[in-house]
This record gives structure tokens, sequence and C-alpha cells, in this order.
């Protein structure tokens, strides 16, 4: 009687166990079934016309032809790209929330503000990263250095009267500055811009001397010769504009710094969502026209291997720009 007993539980418990994945399965069904139903914004936290949001509307073509449903990108510029960061982390976990990022509001502004409104570990689940930018150091084409080693002996020669703008106290383009300073011993005056549109335009207007913003910003000014590239920041020469020599060929080896940009969705959005997004972002980027596209508007395409692996990368992105804003000393600028 007993051994029928335990053979009877046994039975129901190795029941309930088989049931009960199938059951977590679900609990995601109602929210994923036949997703997206509704227009899904695309969240970014720089204006019109920058790298970010250059990808972000091409995503948001190629999403919305393979969803049949229109991707809007949302333009939340503000904070160094906090804000649109934000914002987006505020959202319903429901899949109608997208947020393409650059590292900068994940990984360096956490470190430069006291509160940005969102814990970059906790607050998304991370999709997959999407583009490498390499940083491009660029002049007006009459300034009078012509190389790399020429722009830092006229800077050491004159201390400060040299100026570089950034997009903003605490941005890539200024910690990127801030590191080459520390490398080669100049020491250039920092004017902050809210976007790459604006300084571009006062450095082509002879107002600032200099820029370190991303190559996608820049390569058609330097295409156009309305700007000048003196280096790039890259430890080999990208073949986006594979002419420009690299920051570490000129004296500085291991010199590699840049951002990235990634897809995230608030956290709590259901598993299956995410992997849809995944899978959706590895087949555009694989495309050969997307990937020709990418290159025009000076993006390298780097996929993630899985989610995982972009939230683990992202860990150590953070740590890395953390130390770079120690050493610099840039939170106090």
């Amino acid at each position: 009687m007993h051994t029928f007993r335990s053979l009877a539980v046994r039975a129901l418990c190795a029941l309930a166990a088989c049931t009960a994945i199938p059951a977590a399965q679900a609990a995601d069904a109602p929210a994923t079934i036949g997703w997206p139903q509704k227009p899904v914004s695309l969240y970014i936290g720089f204006p019109p016309g920058t790298s970010t949001d250059m990808v972000a509307r091409l995503l948001a073509e190629q999403f919305s032809k393979r969803w049949g449903q229109p991707v809007i990108v949302e333009n939340k510029p503000g904070v160094g790209g906090s804000l649109g960061a934000a914002t987006a982390s505020r959202m319903p976990p429901d899949g109608y929330t997208l947020l393409l990022s650059a590292s900068g509001p994940m990984s360096i502004n956490p470190h430069m503000y006291d509160n940005v409104g969102y814990d970059s570990a906790r607050s998304f689940a991370p999709i997959t990263q999407t583009t490498w930018l390499p940083y491009a150091l660029v002049v007006r084409p009459d300034f009078k250095a012509k190389t790399l080693q020429e722009l830092i002996a006229l800077a050491r020669s004159q201390p400060g009267k040299l100026t570089y703008a950034s997009t903003g106290v605490g941005t890539n383009s200024h910690l990127i500055m801030a590191l080459l300073q520390s490398k080669t011993g100049m020491k250039l005056t920092h004017v902050p811009y809210k976007g790459s549109s604006q300084s571009q335009a006062d450095i082509i207007g002879g107002n600032v001397d200099m820029t370190f913003d991303t190559l996608a910003s820049e390569l058609t000014m330097i295409q156009s010769q309305r700007l000048r590239a003196l280096a790039v920041s890259k430890g080999q020469r990208t073949d986006l504009a594979p002419e420009l020599p690299t920051v570490a060929e000129q004296g500085f080896p291991g010199f590699e710094v840049g951002a990235w940009l990634g897809l995230f969705a608030p956290a709590g959005t259901p598993d299956a969502i995410v992997k849809k997004v995944f899978d959706t972002t590895q087949a555009v980027m694989k495309d050969p026209e997307v990937r020709q596209k990418m290159t025009t508007i000076g993006s390298e395409v780097r996929l993630s291997d899985s989610p995982a692996a972009f939230a683990t990368m992202m860990k150590q992105d953070y740590a890395m720009w953390g130390q770079l804003v120690k050493e610099t000393g840039a939170k106090s600028q």
C-alpha cells in the first residue's frame, strides 16, 4: 500500500515538473502573440543628423519592413544622451519601446552625473550591439598642423590656446580628447556643444580649432574637404576610410577607443520579444545592402552573439570608462 502511494506521489510530482516549463513559457504568450500589433517607438538620446540618429533610422526602416508595423524614431537629446535612455526606461515593458543607445549614456554618464535617471545594469533588457563607431580627429582645412605630430608640437608650444569642441561634457568626444591630451602632453581648452552639427559649423567657421568626433558624423565633411582628418582612434586603419592614419601608427601604440551602439528594451520586457528583436537585428545587419549603407554613414557592423554576451561586454565597458573618467578628472570639469 505504501509502495503504491509512493509511486502515485512520484508520478504526480513528475507530471507537475513536466507541466511547469510550458506554463512558464506561456506567461509571455499574451504579450508576444502577433507582436508587434501597433507602432513601435525607437528612442535615441541624440538629435537628428548624428551618427546614432542615422543608424536608428536605417534600423527603423528595416524593422518596419520585416514586422509590418511602423517603427518611429523618437529623438530625446539632452544630458549627453541620457535623456533618451531615461525616457525609454520609464516606458511599459510591453515590447513597444526600444532604445538605441550609444555607449556614452550606458558606460560613461553614470560616472559623470550623480543621477542619470536609470541604472545601466538594471533598468534595461540588453538585446544586442549593432555597430562600432571609430572617432576621427579633425581640423579645418586651413589649420596649420597637417599631422598629429605637428598638432602636438603646436599645442605644446602654446598651452591652453588651442580649442577643441565636443558633443558635451563627459561624452565620448570629450573623454577621448582628454585621453589623447594625457598621452601626448597637450593642453587644450574644451568647448562643449550639444551636438556634432553645431561643433562642425564652428570649426569650419574658425571659431574652434578641432574636435574628436565619430567618423560617421565627420565623413561627409572630410570627403568634401570642409574638414581635414589627422587621425582615427583605431588600432588599425578602418575600412570606412583606409587613407586616414591612426593615432596608434603616429607614435601612440595601443590607442584604440570609440563608441558602440546597441539595442535595449525596458527591464521586464518579455524574453520572447527580446529574442525576436535580436533575431531581426541579426538578419538586418547581415544583409549586404544594409551593411553597405552602414559603411556609407561611417559605421562598422558589430553584432553580439547573444543578449547575455552583450550584457557582459557592457559590464566591461562600464568599468573601462569609469577608470578613464577617474584618471582624466573629467567629472570635475
